[in-house]
């Protein structure tokens, strides 16, 4: 059995998976009470709460999952890219977990755990396939053919999820600014005031969503539409980018499979947007979009345990070589 922990950001996960594949248990601790006062995610807060949280969280996946900690024959956690304090909090877990108990370690990037999380979906990507991943910290577009992930496109500034929360404090919105923008902008009209797609008419496959914010900063100051048709035109402006650009992608590469994945992937008005796509759409189980565990654990099905002189080296890094 697989022991997963994921320490990224602000969730404290854990799972557990068979070696076949299973999904036995997930827990996710959420932390976003404790940065609602502030806006967005503190780093010092988020790994003090990890060190809390962490153990308590591994026990409750492994009483989910009917199991004891000598069951597990794996333990795989994720080591970046992310906030540093956290992801300490997880590897140094992990370490002596799995340093204690005599028990291979796999070292997962976090990336690579949104990749697999697709693996998870009930009709899963065979084969070569195209991936957007869109999540707080990342817009990629990568091509997956088997273990070799290669990055075609990354974004020039802002993440399509910072974009979404930068988008929400701009128009006055709660943390965390995502799902409180997207219910905003239900009740809203796109067309009442609508802003430019980025990077229109250019057909590299580059994200960039800098400009639009400030258009809609713009927009606000100057009282230039509700609310709510401010937050439709916003979404709708970063919906069409994300589709625009994978399309691209699409025919860039003659990929006939694009899978969805991150943060954003929960996003109702982009998941009804990409099937128009003239391609195969797989997206992320809604529960494996955020943080999650589970996903790390897939991964760790794929990747080789580290040696023990790699375990006892193994450190925490701030980026991905992916994004």
């Amino acid at each position: 059995m697989i022991l997963a922990l994921e320490t990224s950001c602000d969730e404290t996960c854990a799972a557990v998976m068979a070696p076949d594949g299973t999904l036995r248990a997930s827990v996710v601790a959420s932390q976003s009470a404790e940065h609602v006062a502030f806006g967005g995610v503190v780093p010092e807060i988020a790994a003090r709460r990890h060190l809390e949280l962490l153990d308590p969280t591994v026990r409750a996946a492994l009483r989910d999952a009917g199991l004891s900690l000598d069951d597990v024959t794996r333990v795989a956690v994720t080591a970046g890219p992310g906030l540093i304090g956290a992801l300490l909090v997880g590897v140094g877990y992990a370490k002596g977990l799995a340093w204690g108990r005599g028990l291979p370690l796999v070292a997962v990037d976090h990336l690579h755990g949104h990749v697999a999380s697709l693996q998870l979906a009930p009709e899963p990507p065979v084969g070569p396939h195209l991936v957007l991943l869109a999540s707080g910290g990342h817009t990629l577009l990568l091509d997956v053919d088997g273990p070799r992930i290669r990055t075609l496109a990354r974004s020039m500034d802002d993440a399509a999820g910072e974009a979404f929360d930068k988008g929400a404090r701009l128009l006055g919105l709660g943390y965390p600014g995502g799902p409180a923008l997207a219910a905003l902008a239900a009740q809203g009209d796109p067309e009442a005031h609508p802003l430019t797609t980025p990077l229109a008419g250019r057909d590299d496959l580059a994200f960039s969503f800098s400009g639009l914010k400030t258009a809609l900063a713009m927009a606000v100051a100057a009282e230039a539409a509700s609310p709510s048709d401010l937050a439709a035109a916003y979404q709708e402006a970063i919906v069409r980018h994300l589709v625009e650009r994978a399309a691209l992608g699409l025919a860039a590469t003659g990929r006939d499979t694009l899978g969805l994945v991150g943060g954003v992937a929960a996003n109702e008005r982009l998941r009804a947007a990409l099937p128009g796509l003239p391609a195969r759409v797989v997206a992320a189980p809604l529960a494996l979009c955020g943080d999650n565990a589970a996903m790390i654990a897939r991964a760790a099905l794929d990747l080789e345990p580290l040696a023990p002189a790699a375990l006892l080296a193994l450190d925490a890094h701030a980026r991905s070589p992916l994004g």
